[in-house]
């Protein structure tokens, strides 16, 4: 990563995709570069004012259209220009030449949203929503991380820390006074706001079981017995043949993967192998797989062929609920192939169970409808963590208040106190970036696409 002293250039767009496209440039060369590169009709980019937008001509290449911000009110902070240019990649790559003729270098993964972040143009935590809201395929993930980027989650963060940030000051004071036994830290209201705190840091990090599922799609595994209809019913919730479908018993002896949005909510359907004795090493390794891709799911369809006797329904539907974790997942019992059956019976009692017919389409609203409703619950839960390094942070700063809780109780020294409490703070800190280090911002902004 190069020093914020130079000024560099990126395409923003991807080239050859569209009409136009966007070449971004940022640093404090940016109007110098772009007066060398682009003859305007009136004017230089040097002497136009902030917010304005400029018609200019790049010689023997391209007419442009070029935006202009001066520092600090740019994405970055800093002098900042895009130039909007026909989606030629002959163009592009010409203009990008001619911008590092100019002085320009060209930009790292990240690199324009790491000067915002080190600019104060934003937080960490609202620069990695930028990522997110990228790359954004439904309108639950989009709000989300919206939700991050408008600064939401920094806010409740930021509170959080500001109450802790004074506690701790106030214990570390009691120490310089330790030899005259002064108490600044109201030990009630320390105690009241451990548990406050303990209690809002554990649940947004609960919360990163449903934020992941949001973000990466709800994993809804589809399972049951060989020739259930388990892939006619992928391939009807996709509208795609994208499962083989055949009467052969133990077609699918792998899990196939494939999302769609439904309510606009992502999700991740997982069609599983069969459930089923066999003495076929393959297809027991896809069974083996089944079970494990079960006890990852956050919604459970398990699949029943109506046509069953009682019995053989009966068996099917106790070696599914077997499987399932009632406190974390959900189940909906599916009796396909009402088509062909007169009525469905199953004797175990307090499961919901739905009748459909993956063929003809009967039912399918219905159960789309279902996992809306589910989703839905998902997105009335408040702020959610979709980042695995927030939710580690939140952890550890559960951790750290639990550890001056029971401090508290036995009655352990300020001192001792005091480090735990900075410990919550450092993992708060390092969420929003407040606190992080260099090898850290490498991580996250290499992960980001150029020009962003």
């Amino acid at each position: 990563m190069g020093t914020f002293f130079d000024t560099i250039c990126a395409p923003a767009t991807s080239v050859g995709t569209g009409a136009v496209s966007l070449v971004r440039i940022s640093g404090p060369q940016t109007h110098a570069a772009v007066d060398r590169v682009v003859r305007f009709r009136s004017g230089t980019a040097a002497d136009a004012p902030g917010y304005s937008l400029k018609f200019g001509e790049i010689a023997d290449l391209d007419e442009v259209l070029v935006s202009l911000f001066r520092a600090p009110r740019s994405y970055t902070g800093e002098d900042a220009a895009e130039i909007c240019c026909h989606a030629s990649p002959f163009i592009v790559s010409s203009l990008l030449e001619r911008l590092e003729e100019a002085g320009c270098r060209l930009a790292e993964p990240g690199e324009f949203t790491r000067r915002a972040f080190v600019n104060g143009r934003m937080d960490l935590a609202q620069a990695e929503a930028v990522a997110d809201v990228i790359a954004a395929s439904s309108a639950e993930q989009h709000r989300v991380a919206m939700n991050q980027l408008r600064g939401g989650y920094s806010a409740e963060l930021r509170n959080l820390r500001r109450q802790l940030l004074e506690l701790t000051a106030l214990m570390e004071l009691e120490l310089d006074f330790s030899e005259e036994d002064v108490e600044f830290a109201d030990r009630a209201r320390l105690r009241t706001l451990l548990d406050t705190a303990c209690s809002h840091c554990r649940q947004l990090a609960d919360s990163f079981r449903l934020g992941n599922a949001v973000k990466n799609g709800v994993p809804v595994a589809i399972v049951g017995a060989p020739n259930s209809g388990k892939s006619t019913l992928l391939n009807a919730l996709l509208r795609d043949d994208r499962a083989i479908v055949s009467d052969i018993p133990g077609t699918t002896r792998d899990t196939v993967e494939e999302t769609c949005v439904i309510g606009g909510v992502l999700f991740r359907f997982i069609d599983t192998a069969g459930i089923r004795a066999s003495d076929d090493e393959i297809e027991r390794l896809g069974i083996e797989r089944t079970f494990r891709k079960i006890s990852e799911a956050e919604i459970v369809l398990g699949v029943i062929d109506a046509t069953d006797s009682p019995a053989a329904i009966a068996e099917a539907v106790d070696g599914i609920v077997g499987k399932l974790e009632p406190k974390s997942q959900k189940m909906i019992l599916l009796a396909n192939k009402m088509d062909q059956a007169a009525a469905f019976h199953c004797r175990r009692s307090g499961l919901p169970v739905m009748e459909i017919s993956a063929k003809t389409g009967q039912g399918l609203d219905g159960l789309r409808s279902a996992l809306s409703a589910h989703a839905g619950l998902v997105s009335a839960s408040g702020t959610l963590v979709t980042n695995a390094r927030h939710a580690a942070a939140l952890r550890s700063a559960t951790n750290a208040l639990r550890a001056v809780s029971d401090g508290l109780d036995r009655g352990l020294p300020n001192d001792l106190l005091a480090e735990d409490l900075r410990s919550a703070l450092t993992a708060l800190g390092s969420i929003t970036g407040e606190i992080t280090t260099d090898e850290v911002l490498g991580e996250i902004f290499s992960k980001f696409c150029i020009g962003k």
